[in-house]
């Protein structure tokens, strides 16, 4: 199968991922008469630039990280950053710089002279994050949101973005076959994290994206942690909590290879020798054939409003998500991006939404029974130019059926 008459290649070409990544930029800010792009979220410097930098706790990851400016009209775009190691061999040295810290009052001047430098007064600029020091500073300058122009160039994926989300995810999932024979009463869901972590990194993985949920389902909504809006709590933070036998876990997880996402779910049991009820194996077989009404009519030209629809009617016409969730989300050098199916936006969104060569989908359908507990599974799919190809491939054990 192809993407844009392109197959996806085993191994991502980056220099020419970066490149088409870059013309796509270019092409979005002639499209919105922008001047340029101002980044300063992780994912989209690392979309922008390739540029790498240490997974962080979220409190320093501010302070510490790279930007971005995206000039109209050059090819290259230029780096602020305190990991110069993270920086794409082929970034030319005059566009690689000292980090800027425009998040503190004392490192605004400098932040504002790097920008004064590539841009104009009055110059209009995209910006994805806007401190309030960095704020004052910019008056000067007419300034609009990065997400329309972020979003329209991160929306449709070339081949190489896709072979780097398929290797995000192999990475994730082999790491995932060392954890799951740990899954025995007595072991903490802190446990089954540390392996799963040194994993992922002796796999080849840039970061870790989220932190490992390993969450034990209670039989009843009562039961579980108290939301807003009376539905399942999930996902809730892995602690140093005992699995115990005949736990139903709800695993979701996500990690990072060249900028780029996977996510994993999968519904496990707790037991020596796990085995589901047959009241278990009903609901993993209605999750299948959510999963496989909506595949069938998955390809382009397909709208996310038709997709929803097939889902609920496979499900008897009940929705198959959990509440204020979707029944689908897109990935990238986000976990969770466009498009987006089944969310709150409502059905006029989802029927503007037309399904697109190199869009991803995440389906990650949800069947739950009250006094039961549930099932949940998460599996990546590319739209290609003529249906959908699997960027997953992990089994449904205990559930005993491959994809």
């Amino acid at each position: 199968m192809t993407v844009d008459g392109q197959p996806i290649p085993v191994e991502a070409d980056l220099a020419r991922m970066r490149r088409e990544r870059q013309a796509k930029l270019q092409a979005q800010l002639g499209a919105q008469g922008l001047d340029g792009l101002v980044l300063l979220g992780t994912s989209a410097v690392a979309y922008a630039t390739g540029a790498v930098v240490p997974g962080m706790d979220s409190g320093r990851a501010a302070l510490l990280r790279p930007i971005a400016l995206v000039v109209a009209g050059d090819d290259v775009p230029h780096l602020y950053t305190p990991y110069p190691e993270g920086a794409p061999a082929d970034l030319p040295a005059d566009h690689l710089h000292d980090p800027l810290y425009p998040d503190l009052d004392d490192g605004v001047p400098a932040a504002t002279e790097a920008i004064a430098e590539r841009f104009g007064a009055g110059a209009k600029l995209a910006l994805d994050e806007l401190p309030h020091p960095l704020a004052r500073a910019l008056a000067g300058y007419r300034l609009v949101s990065a997400a329309a122009a972020m979003g329209a160039a991160k929306l449709n994926k070339t081949a190489d973005e896709l072979a780097c989300i398929r290797r995000a995810q192999r990475i994730n999932e082999i790491a995932m076959t060392d954890v799951l024979p740990l899954l025995r009463p007595g072991v903490r869901q802190t446990d089954l994290s540390a392996v799963f972590l040194r994993r992922i990194f002796e796999l080849g993985a840039t970061s870790n994206g989220i932190d490992p949920i390993w969450q034990p389902m209670t039989a009843t909504r009562a039961a579980g942690p108290w939301t807003t809006h009376g539905d399942i709590a999930f996902p809730t933070a892995s602690t140093d909590r005992v699995l115990r036998e005949d736990d139903v876990i709800w695993v979701d997880s996500g990690i990072h290879y060249e900028g780029y996402a996977s996510d994993f779910g999968r519904t496990w049991l707790v037991g020596a020798d796990p085995r589901p009820t047959d009241r278990q194996r009903r609901q993993y077989e209605r999750w299948r054939e959510v999963v496989e009404a909506t595949l069938a009519i998955c390809k382009p030209g397909v709208t996310a409003l038709e997709l929803g629809r097939a889902a609920i009617a496979a499900n008897g016409g009940h929705k198959p998500w959990i509440e204020h969730f979707y029944l689908a989300h897109g990935v990238g050098t986000d976990s969770a991006e466009m498009p987006l199916i089944g969310t709150d936006l409502g059905e006029a969104f989802d029927e503007a939404m037309v399904l697109a060569p190199g869009m991803v989908l995440v389906l990650e359908p949800v069947i739950w029974d009250e006094g039961a507990a549930g099932y949940r599974s998460e599996d990546i799919y590319a739209i290609t130019d003529d249906g959908w190809e699997a960027l997953s491939d992990y089994p449904y054990d205990p559930f005993g059926v491959t994809p």
